[in-house]
């Protein structure tokens, strides 16, 4: 008889949601997290905590959170629809998304979201990232409204905790290098934890230990040149250990194996994620400036869409510029709407009080070009239409190579402000192929693995090219819970 109904392998809140999942059928339930317990909890815990779910108005989030009465008079939340989540995935992209799980993780993200808080999970609005105020009211916009208390590391620590209550045994420091497996399927994982290599059987195992992007071997091989430069936003122990283990018993790879999720991050930050800065490297208010690369030019539309839809597939084009480096500037007509990130101490900016001062201040630009691309940029602004951050406005640029779309300011009021950002890499978006009904993973003859289930950044086949906010998560969350109770029905059975 194996020591354990359930193992899961990964310590984030998709793992965590995994196991809570399998301990409502499965008696002996042990997860295992590769890290250190001061270190545990992946990429989770670098997180915001924020999770993008379908709500039809403000009586739904009141199930999720405790709202005042003057909290709801002066919010307006607006509504998220299913149609509106699937068309944000879909358009995000390039209508590649598996219909099937895109499906699944629409209908589930509210349900989901309740069973997290029916659990313990505490959530609340996030009214300081997500929300403008208004004449005296705040109104949301993108659809992202909910906020774990505590953000990502209050997340890791509610699911750790109810966890621990529900009588889920978490080994720390304990790395899975492989699976246990033969013709009828797997049966438990190779450990190595405090230097000795031991075997822990299970009824079924499941796999949650995020993507490769702590791995610049796989960067490199996988996303293509220059991907062993980028930082890395999280936890440096997601080095694709499980997405190997699993390939190694011929589980099927599937989905957007040269895709990650990659954002604008601070030039000068650490390797890997720091928690005590936690995601405040990133540098998100790209859409109220422009963004210029060392030739001084600029190389994206800054106002293509909401913060939401682009932020996840700029850190690349950033990596791509010419030393992998971009700088974001900022006139004083938008300074004030700079997010939080902004002011931390590990930054790197300057300031000036005239262009032609600025354009000298800058490391590594050629100061003609930025000049060149500024004057013209400013007289290509129409400022006859009017300016709102609230909404797509319209207000643009024409005449340039690369024209803005919304949001367009001419950069005049001093002093101006520009900050230094490379590329940093959040997940990545290749992974296995699993059943949408049970989480099981599928091997390349496309039949179920017995024993075999997966959750989190290891599902392939959502994300391509990039990413709607909010969205992993409650993929990590969905697909946990889904995983979980179908490792514990098969340990069941079994």
């Amino acid at each position: 008889m194996p020591d354990w109904d359930v193992v899961v392998v990964g310590g984030g809140n998709a793992a965590l949601c995994a196991a809570i999942s399998a301990r409502e059928t499965a008696k002996r339930v042990l997860l295992l997290e590769r890290a250190p317990e001061d270190e545990a909890g992946g990429n989770s815990r670098f997180t915001a905590g924020l999770l993008r779910i379908v709500y039809n108005g403000a009586q739904d989030l009141a199930q999720l959170i405790d709202l005042s009465k003057e909290e709801l008079e002066r919010t307006d939340f607006g509504t998220y629809t299913a149609d509106q989540f699937l068309d944000d995935m879909a358009r995000v992209t390039e209508y590649r998304c598996d219909p099937d799980l895109t499906e699944i993780l629409v209908k589930e993200s509210f349900p989901t979201a309740l069973w997290m808080r029916k659990k313990g999970m505490r959530f609340t609005a996030a009214w300081g990232r997500q929300a403008f105020k208004i004449e005296g009211r705040f109104k949301f916009w993108g659809g992202l409204t909910l906020e774990a208390i505590g953000g990502g590391p209050g997340l890791v620590d509610s699911l750790t905790q109810i966890a621990k209550k529900s009588g889920i045994e978490i080994w720390y420091s304990a790395r899975a290098v492989s699976l246990i497996a033969d013709d009828a399927g797997v049966h438990g994982v190779v450990v190595k934890r405090a230097g000795k290599t031991a075997e822990v059987k299970a009824q079924a195992v499941v796999l949650a230990a995020g993507g490769f992007q702590a791995n610049p071997e796989w960067r490199t091989r996988y996303l293509g040149p220059l991907w062993e430069l980028a930082k890395v936003r999280g936890t440096r122990f997601n080095t694709g250990d499980a997405i190997r283990m699993a390939l190694d018993i011929g589980a099927a790879p599937v989905g957007n194996w040269s895709g990650c999720h990659a954002v604008a991050w601070e030039r000068n930050a650490p390797e890997f994620g720091d928690l005590a800065v936690g995601d405040q490297f990133q540098k998100h208010s790209y859409p109220w400036g422009i963004y210029i690369n060392a030739e001084g030019k600029r190389f994206v539309d800054e106002g293509a869409d909401f913060r939401n839809y682009t932020y996840a597939k700029y850190g690349r084009a950033v990596l791509e510029q010419p030393g992998q480096f971009a700088w974001q500037i900022f006139d004083q007509q938008v300074a004030g709407q700079l997010r939080d990130e902004y002011r931390i101490k590990q930054i790197t900016k300057v300031t000036a009080n005239t262009l032609e001062e600025l354009s000298k201040k800058l490391d590594d630009v050629d100061p003609a070009g930025f000049m060149k691309m500024i004057t013209e940029y400013n007289k290509a602004v129409q400022t006859q239409i009017p300016y709102n951050p609230n909404i797509k406005d319209g207000r643009c640029t024409n005449g340039l190579a690369i024209n803005k779309t919304n949001w367009a300011n001419t950069i005049e009021k001093p002093p101006f402000e520009a900050y230094a950002t490379t590329c940093g890499i959040t997940f990545t978006f290749g992974g296995l192929r699993i059943d949408k009904e049970t989480g099981q993973v599928v091997n390349v003859h496309f039949h179920p693995i017995p024993g075999l289930y997966c959750a989190g950044e290891m599902v392939g086949g959502l994300f391509y090219f990039n990413y709607p906010s909010g969205t992993g998560l409650v993929s990590g969350a969905v697909f946990g819970k889904l995983a979980g109770r179908g490792a514990a029905l098969a340990a069941k059975q079994g």
